[in-house]
């Protein structure tokens, strides 16, 4: 699933090495690491391979990434984290600035780890410079680090506004009749399977759409109508395709503990393919999405139902598009990019000043 950390390590990769390392797998006579390339954003991805009785243990991955280290001569760098889990392995290291970029309250999602808060809480000791993934994030963990920034949900907007010219459906899709209301991401827990049950039974006429791979929930407990399409994961370059097949857009979210804090980078990617789009009311959606009225919020199934026959009775007016438009206009991955990087920046002279005086001027 090509997201946030794809969006951003691909930019960096333009001016630096950039080696993501992935959670270990465990099927190895002796540990070793693999490393390739990532197709879609270009940055190396390093796997280490254990030991199946070596699960779980912290010092066997330490030494996999030290070895990693060694090999790749990595003498200044920037340890950028997006699971406090991984500082079990790695808190030895000596980066030139930590990063913690925030995506989500990992705590709050199905199988999380007992150990996460207490590592989260480890690493904004040893952050320098915390990211949130939306405001609402924000908010909750501002009181926790004295350099902590939101940086909501961006959007690459010519990839998707695409969808506005597509004619030709995939062939998957193609068969569905319309008006076709659609969603793609991970479909998990966050996902208000019971809602979309109803929907589906309320407006027999709709076909709803719904892409993306099933992870931490049985799929036998998916919904299956003649009006719901499951049509599995596709790639990146491959959803403004889909996209121009939809009427509408839908977010049928839940509302627990998982949700309480995500910030959807489908809700700007769907606006920019044109298409109205009903949300659930999540709170990085309400604001500022649904205040402006540019996603309508509902969240029992009547009213999702509603929602999506008033947008589809709109979705032609010239005006909206205008206004998102106009909404979209300075959101970008690149400009999400650049801020990130000019508060690196002030943090590595700052940290270089601070080497400065205790050296007395020696430059390190």
């Amino acid at each position: 699933v090509y997201q946030r950390p794809q969006h951003l390590m691909s930019r960096f990769r333009k001016y630096h090495r950039v080696f993501i390392v992935e959670e270990p797998i465990y099927d190895a006579p002796s540990p070793y690491n693999v490393v390739h390339e990532d197709r879609q954003s270009g940055v190396s991805v390093v796997v280490p391979h254990l030991p199946q009785e070596a699960a779980g243990d912290v010092e066997a991955q330490r030494a996999l990434l030290d070895l990693f280290i060694q090999s790749k001569d990595i003498k200044n760098f920037i340890a950028w984290y997006y699971s406090p889990l991984a500082l079990a392995f790695s808190s030895h290291l000596e980066p030139a600035v930590t990063i913690y970029d925030c995506m989500d309250e990992l705590s709050g999602f199905k199988f999380a780890s007992p150990s996460l808060k207490y590592f989260e809480d480890l690493l904004f000791e040893k952050a320098d410079i915390v990211f949130t993934g939306g405001y609402h994030l924000y908010e909750a963990k501002k009181n926790k680090h004295h350099n902590i920034h939101a940086f909501p949900s961006s959007i690459d907007k010519s990839h998707f506004e695409r969808a506005r010219l597509i004619e030709q459906q995939p062939e998957d899709q193609a068969m569905i009749p319309g008006p076709r209301i659609g969603f793609y991401g991970v479909i998990d827990e966050r996902l208000d399977i019971a809602l979309l049950a109803d929907l589906a039974g309320i407006k027999p006429q709709y076909h709803f759409i719904l892409i993306g791979p099933v992870v931490k929930i049985d799929p036998d407990t998916l919904p299956r109508r003649d009006n719901i399409h499951y049509l599995g994961q596709k790639s990146y370059k491959e959803l403004p395709e889909y996209l121009g097949g939809w009427d509408m857009a839908m977010m049928p979210f839940a509302r627990n503990e998982a949700t309480e804090f995500i910030s959807p980078t489908k809700t700007p990617e769907f606006l920019a393919a044109g298409k109205p789009v009903v949300s659930t009311a999540i709170h990085d959606v309400v604001k500022p999405y649904g205040e402006l009225e540019l996603v309508a919020i509902a969240d029992t199934a009547p009213e999702f139902a509603e929602a999506i026959e008033s947008s589809l009775q709109n979705k032609n007016d010239s005006g909206r598009l205008e206004k998102v438009d106009a909404f979209l206009g300075n959101i970008s991955w690149n400009n999400t990019w650049q801020g990130m990087a000019q508060l690196i920046g002030l943090a590595l002279e700052k940290k270089k000043l601070i080497t400065d005086t205790k050296n007395k001027g020696t430059y390190v």
